[in-house]
């Protein structure tokens, strides 16, 4: 699932190879595609809110596509990973994406070219996420160790690394993201907690737990865009709203029927997007009553 970055449309795959576009003004889903061929999977729009990337969901083919949302045809392939991809990321300023995969290798793409701009080589690869200025590309790999890497200069190795969580206790990371300012990144693990840390010294800020269920499932968390609410779905259906700085949980929002696995807030405007066998669009009202 993805926003716009204009806010006004929504993409999401679906398990049954399709592609749903939504008018986020309305809720009115606009474009249904398929793609039966390659199956779908962590789709996101580029800068056009005409055309997406996205990584294939058959098990046979791992070339990242290029796809033209208004006549479902495909711009381009990316090929190189020889596993799944499992992280894939668009630059907040130019046609440069990022994917990391299974085969343990993190590749650098442009849009303009279908070949490989630059290739790292690490072990456990799990998250990606740039920075606001697209400057800093930072990357979760094995032994809970976040890997920040300068663009520009990428091949020279990561110049920063912290080590999330407690060094005895194996935490697995899932998904990344950087606040508005770049401050912090915050980190969705597979055990019910969620990290904020510091983005220049790596230290844990806050920690947000999720009580419901066992554990083990991939809930993506998300910042408001003003980075003072965080935002996860849990196994039970509900969604968990907290003050960032303080970890305070301030909502508890219900609807949902299943695990909900992603939860994103609108770029541009008072709502949200969460999803698990299907899709709602909330626009909450005052969350914070002190």
């Amino acid at each position: 699932m993805d926003f716009h970055q204009d806010g006004e449309l929504l993409v999401t795959a679906g398990d049954d190879e399709s592609v749903h576009l939504y008018n986020t003004n309305t809720g009115v889903l606009q474009r249904t595609l398929y793609s039966k061929k390659y199956g779908v999977d962590l789709i996101r729009f580029t800068h056009s809110p005409n055309q997406v990337i996205c990584a294939s969901k058959n098990g046979w083919d791992e070339s990242l596509r290029y796809l033209a949302l208004e006549n479902n045809r495909y711009i381009s392939y990316f090929k190189g990973h020889r596993d799944k991809v499992v992280s894939l990321v668009m630059s907040p300023v130019d046609d440069t994406f990022v994917s990391g995969s299974l085969d343990e290798t993190i590749r650098l793409w442009d849009l303009r070219s279908n070949l490989c701009q630059g290739l790292l080589r690490r072990k456990g690869i799990s998250g990606l996420a740039f920075d606001p200025k697209g400057i800093v590309l930072a990357a979760a790999v094995e032994n809970n160790v976040i890997k920040l890497f300068d663009l520009q200069s990428y091949e020279k190795g990561p110049f920063n690394s912290f080590h999330v969580g407690h060094s005895s206790r194996n935490v697995k990371l899932h998904t990344m993201k950087f606040s508005s300012d770049g401050r912090y990144l915050l980190l969705s693990t597979t055990d019910n907690i969620i990290y904020l840390i510091d983005a220049f010294t790596g230290a844990t800020v806050q920690t947000y737990q999720r009580y419901s269920g066992q554990g083990g499932s991939m809930m993506e968390a998300s910042f408001t865009p003003d980075g003072q609410y965080v935002l996860s779905g849990s196994e039970s259906g509900d969604i968990h709203v907290w003050q960032t700085l303080t970890g305070k949980e301030v909502a508890v929002l219900q609807g949902h029927t299943s695990s909900v696995g992603v939860v994103q807030w609108n770029p541009k405007t008072v709502m949200m997007a969460s999803g698990c066998s299907s899709l709602v669009f909330w626009i909450p009202s005052n969350v914070d009553s002190d």
